[in-house]
């Protein structure tokens, strides 16, 4: 009887082991290559050097900008998982069609410049600049810096005192300020804080989070979306991408000062983020929004190294990989499959990959 017992007991450790150890199984790296390989062949123009924004019926001839700065983000971790490869160099060399001149200073408009003139979007300028800091941190190649630093400078003919000071969401419409465009803001100054420790982008990024925290966050550490100008009516839409910036800046700027303030409020972040958008074990349907969040997340496992603040990330990329991918591998819930989800869940398995 004890024999039996004890073989029971056996297995259940046995289950318990493989169930937990599950995760760090999975290979994130397989699927990294197949989405990068399904971006190429599906949705990349080898003539142009140009993105298709869909591989169904399109508007437009080619992508929008805003999916381009989600697959150069994701092009930059895919590097650091293959040393030597140069996954973001066709995508730089297609941004690079949406740069535009005009005055107050050079920046990157929302559709290919040759093909039309649009609107330049200060959070778009920014996400380019994160990736772009990413790469120049991990390769110290100066180019990376230098596209960084001609954001930055865009990014601030966005800033005035109306409502306080902020960032405008977009150039020619300057009627909201966006958690989206203060954020990302925060993080380029930052991160340029670290690499120059030239004090005026540190100056920056602190007079941007405090007016965003005093502006657009909510009491349980989410932050809204947006505020009016000139009536200060707050946009009270929550979106995982808004939170994820605030709390990568937070942790950025406890290391930057350790001061412990910013790492409270990180942990304050992340709890109520879990609980807030994690509901019937799936996160909201913006595969992008989403990853932006986990950016946040794998900042503060640098400092905290808890790896089960993350683990709701790792359930619902698995529950996508299995639910929502057709047969061509392609991820997305609706029928025409789109450019910004394939980057958006490469992200998330390569920083999966790197977390596990």
């Amino acid at each position: 009887m004890i024999r039996v017992i004890s073989f029971q007991l056996f297995l259940i450790l046995l289950f318990s082991i493989k169930a937990n150890s599950q995760p760090s199984e999975i290979n994130y790296k397989s699927r990294v290559d197949a989405l990068s390989k399904n971006i190429s062949s599906v949705f990349y123009e080898p003539e142009t050097g140009l993105y298709k924004e869909t591989n169904g019926k399109n508007d437009k001839l080619h992508s929008y900008l805003w999916p381009l700065c989600a697959l150069v983000q994701a092009a930059n971790e895919a590097e650091q998982m293959e040393a030597g490869k140069e996954f973001m160099k066709p995508v730089l060399g297609a941004i690079a069609q949406y740069h535009n001149t005009n005055p107050p200073a050079p920046g990157y408009q929302a559709y290919v410049t040759k093909e039309e003139k649009d609107s330049r979007f200060y959070d778009d300028n920014q996400w380019i600049a994160i990736a772009c800091l990413d790469a120049y941190n991990r390769t110290k190649k100066k180019s990376y810096l230098d596209i960084a630093e001609e954001i930055y400078r865009f990014q601030m003919t966005g800033y005035d005192e109306k409502s306080g000071g902020g960032l405008y969401w977009k150039e020619d419409e300057k009627n909201t300020k966006n958690t989206c465009s203060n954020g990302p803001g925060i993080l380029v100054a930052l991160q340029l804080y670290k690499i120059t420790k030239n004090k005026e982008y540190l100056a920056t990024a602190i007079k941007l989070y405090n007016w965003t925290n005093k502006n657009l966050r909510a009491a349980d550490g989410i932050f809204y979306d947006a505020i009016k100008i000139p009536g200060l009516k707050i946009d009270s839409a929550k979106y995982t991408y808004n939170t994820g910036t605030m709390l990568q800046s937070n942790v950025l700027f406890f290391t930057i000062t350790k001061e412990r303030k910013y790492l409270d409020e990180a942990e304050l972040i992340a709890v109520s983020a879990e609980k807030y958008f994690y509901k019937n074990n799936k996160l909201p349907g913006n595969y992008w929004f989403n990853v932006v969040l986990l950016r946040g997340y794998e900042e503060l496992y640098k400092v905290n190294k808890n790896k089960q603040q993350f683990q709701f990330f790792v359930k619902d990329a698995e529950r996508i990989w299995k639910e929502e991918k057709d047969e061509k591998g392609l991820v997305g819930t609706k029928d025409s499959k789109t450019l910004i989800d394939q980057s958006a869940m490469m992200e998330m398995f390569a920083r999966l990959d790197r977390l596990k």
